[in-house]
């Protein structure tokens, strides 16, 4: 059997985004100002515009999406899912297999669903220029194509691994109008600082947020715009997992399990939270597994904690999954997870139990592309080859033990600019690298002092 493809019309996209926080248990734990006292939202108007802000601190279970932002959701969305049933075939599972992907967009990932509401929510504001960073290129991509659209500015600190190892993501950014330095730069204070110290740094997402934080706050036409992490970029993604569940919906069926990739957290949030509104509302279990790598394991390694969520302590403390701020990742080749710490409603959801987190070995998930992409003819971004690993290993189990399981993940991209890893990994360059514990608990010593919230 062929695919089955599964598709919605436009009037079908969500005309609103859908803010976990309503249905959390308990409320989030708040952001911390420097002298360890929750901050006021107001303090957050250096870095972000004001309708950012709200929707970062707010509790609102529905949150409407703008009437522009959706008419260019329709360049792209609906996203279609499928059925996998050629790879179903392939693993002999008993196991129902789909995935929903996110790949058909402009900038070829789920990325722009954030990059286009934050682009518009700052042109109503009033910003003609925007700072961010990158780890893979996905989300300096997106933002670079929605300030074209929205005519804004985009600077992108890209992080040096990533700016070597994907020339094409940063020529896409180029192509749209962004302008792209490989962090850390001698732009910055921050960027001089570390290159005194190590002139062959090759940075971190962490260190990239640093400069494009301190860009930001010093310039009065400048925001600072994040791809991944806070609140509000969160609830932007959610629009992957309303489409989906009306996906399911016709062709009745429903996930007993989801898997998606987490790095920061916004393309696990995207398409699992969706889900827990269900799981809330007394509805159908389903258990919502992120998947990181092994490389960078913050929520399966790390420890929940206030920090920073930029190397220098420019931004807020948030109480998440830490490795430590200042944690130094190895250039593992899906840049986009490359990051030190976890969402903090991604981190709280996992504190209590209410969702999951396992972490795969570089090696085995460029095994699951390629067995993906043999089977189902889409060659995946290495990020979402996190999620295929894992969900094929629930598949296998599936095999061993019988159970006919519906398991659900999200392709969050292609991996058309990422080749040059797939090239590594058919040659057998490829290596697994563990994050050493010691380096884990060095990192851990350095978190800043502050009491656990009540």
């Amino acid at each position: 059997m062929t695919q089955t493809k599964i598709l919605l019309d436009e009037s079908e996209i969500p005309r609103q985004w859908y803010n976990v926080v309503a249905d959390l248990p308990t409320p989030p734990a708040p952001p911390l100002g420097p002298d360890g006292n929750p901050l006021d939202p107001s303090a957050m108007s250096a870095i972000f515009c004001d309708p950012i802000i709200e929707q970062e601190v707010s509790a609102q279970r529905w949150i409407d999406i703008p009437d522009e932002v959706r008419e260019i959701y329709g360049q792209w969305r609906p996203t279609p899912m499928f059925r996998a049933h050629r790879l179903e075939k392939a693993l002999n599972t008993p196991a129902k297999i789909y995935y929903k992907y996110e790949g058909v967009s402009a900038a070829g990932s789920h990325k722009l669903n954030s990059a286009v509401a934050q682009a518009y929510y700052n042109r109503q504001a009033g910003i003609t220029r925007l700072t961010t960073e990158t780890g893979a290129g996905q989300w300096g991509s997106s933002l670079s194509l929605a300030g074209q659209m929205f005519g804004i500015d985009v600077r992108v600190y890209m992080v040096k691994v990533s700016y070597g190892q994907k020339p094409f993501r940063r020529s896409m950014m180029q192509t749209w109008g962004g302008e792209v330095l490989a962090s850390p730069t001698d732009q910055t204070e921050v960027g001089r600082r570390i290159l005194a110290k190590d002139p062959e740094c090759q940075g971190s997402l962490g260190i990239a947020i640093s400069e494009a934080v301190e860009e930001a706050v010093s310039r009065a036409d400048t925001k600072y715009s994040l791809g991944s992490v806070l609140n509000h970029v969160l609830l932007h993604q959610t629009v992957i997992g309303l489409e989906a569940k009306k996906q399911f919906e016709k062709v009745g069926d429903y996930p007993d399990m989801i898997f998606a990739p987490c790095g920061g957290g916004s393309n696990f949030a995207g398409a699992a939270f969706p889900f827990f509104a269900d799981v809330a509302a007394g509805g159908k279990p389903v258990r919502m597994v992120a998947v990181e790598p092994s490389s960078c394991p913050s929520l399966t390694r790390g420890h929940y904690a206030y920090d920073f969520g930029d190397s220098e302590g420019f931004t807020p403390l948030t109480l998440m999954y830490t490795l430590g701020h200042d944690f130094m990742p190895p250039g593992i080749h899906a840049g986009g997870l490359r990051y030190h710490g976890a969402s903090a409603l991604v981190s709280q959801m996992y504190q209590e139990g209410l969702i999951e987190a396992v972490a795969v070995p570089q090696v085995a998930t460029f095994e699951a592309g390629v067995t993906f992409a043999r089977a189902e003819g889409i060659i995946p971004a290495p990020e979402s080859n996190h999620a295929i690993r894992a969900t094929i290993d629930e598949a296998l189990r599936c095999r061993e033990s019988g159970e006919q399981k519906t398991l659900f993940l999200n392709l969050s991209g292609h991996g058309h600019f990422d080749m040059a890893s797939y090239d590594r990994y058919l040659g057998g360059q490829l290596e697994d690298y563990e994050y050493p514990q010691q380096a884990i608990e060095e990192a851990l010593t350095r978190l800043p002092q502050v009491a656990m919230a009540e």
